[in-house]
């Protein structure tokens, strides 16, 4: 079998079972060369799933707002170096003994700066659920939290792009949406790429794990290896939701692909030297979670650097990352190919092994 026909196995044995719907583009070397829409977008109006079908992004919003900074840093109007206080005078968390922390951009980018899901107070938000206070106030509630290390000491996931936003936002002197819009999705003609739904009738219904999945209820609680998540479905809705860099865009799997392919080889948007710094392994040896063995983290997702430790088919150097709602992508710059998952399945279409079943189909 071919690829085509190994990934379409993959998606049939899923359909139905373990995911509800999905869309997955598979270009290399900047051509497409698999490209599929199946399953249903809306299970039980028998909706069937559209390749412009729009999901709710969550941490996929996450590397195009680091696209957006690295395309500052490559106009000037940012450091890696710099301190966020720069931008943000009132981002000041304290360290765990007690000290002011001094974080650096680099270290929002490759979350090194303390700043964990697991101590956001209950005044603030991720992104995917919580308050709907302005992103202003959610990151002033936020800085007022102990760091869960001193900057550049550990790595831990968190709030740490949601800060980005705000940086990015007051750099350009507007919201996060706006200036997105002109440092990345605009150039990139990510059309549907937005804190709000462009289409509500292309908005695939979100499902959460199960046999059968279920439909997602308003909110919808899920848990996986890493703790409970509360989901609120109708937040892209809400206009008074904070525009949350970390997990708070909609968009398409295309819109994804265009962002991505700026990492495969794309010129244009980013300086070729960029692209290599961002897909490059930047937290050194610092420990990361147990079920992470065999990957470091670069400024975009997590790095492949010894595949056997990690069970992953893709080459050392290969960068991946997904988003909650149930989605994954992959960056291997060794075979020049970008791979997009989309799914409406929560967490299966993220880190379940509705991903690890495309990758051995690919690679096989």
């Amino acid at each position: 079998m071919g690829l085509s026909e190994r990934v379409d196995a993959a998606v049939d044995a899923a359909l139905g079972q373990r995911i509800v719907g999905c869309v997955i583009l598979i270009n290399r070397d900047g051509e497409e060369i698999y490209a599929r829409a199946a399953g249903l977008a809306d299970r039980e109006a028998n909706v069937p799933m559209r390749r412009d079908a729009i999901f709710r992004l969550a941490s996929v919003t996450k590397p195009i707002v680091a696209t957006a900074v690295l395309r500052l840093v490559d106009l000037g109007l940012i450091g890696l170096n710099d301190k966020v206080t720069r931008y943000l005078p009132w981002f000041t968390p304290a360290n765990p003994d007690g000290s002011m922390a001094d974080i650096r951009i680099r270290h929002l980018l490759s979350h090194t700066s303390g700043l964990a899901y697991g101590n956001v107070p209950d005044n603030a938000t991720g992104g995917l659920s919580g308050p709907l206070n302005s992103l202003t106030e959610t990151l002033q509630n936020i800085a007022k939290v102990k760091l869960a290390f001193a900057p550049g000491t550990g790595w831990d996931y968190g709030t740490s792009i949601d800060v980005l936003g705000g940086v990015l936002a007051a750099i350009n002197g507007s919201n996060v949406e706006d200036a997105l819009g002109r440092y990345v999705t605009g150039p990139l003609g990510m059309a549907d790429a937005h804190f709000y739904v462009t289409d509500p009738a292309r908005l695939a219904v979100p499902y959460g794990d199960g046999r059968p999945p279920v439909r997602m209820g308003e909110p919808h609680v899920l848990g996986d290896q890493y703790g409970s998540t509360t989901f609120s479905p109708s937040r892209i809705f809400n206009p008074a939701a904070p525009q949350n860099g970390g997990a708070g865009m909609a968009g398409t799997a295309d819109d994804i692909m265009k962002m991505l392919e700026v990492y495969s080889g794309r010129p244009g948007l980013l300086e070729p030297a960029t692209v290599a710094m961002a897909l490059a392994n930047q937290i050194g040896d610092l420990p990361r979670r147990a079920n992470d063995a065999g990957k470091r983290f670069s400024f975009l997702g997590a790095v492949l650097a010894d595949p056997q430790a990690a069970n992953n088919p893709c080459p050392a150097g290969t960068v991946d990352w997904g988003g909650a709602w149930g989605h994954n992508w992959v960056v291997d710059p060794v075979n020049r190919m970008t791979i997009v998952v989309c799914t409406n399945t929560t967490f299966e279409g993220c880190n379940g092994p509705f991903r690890d079943d495309i990758l051995q189909a690919v690679y096989a």
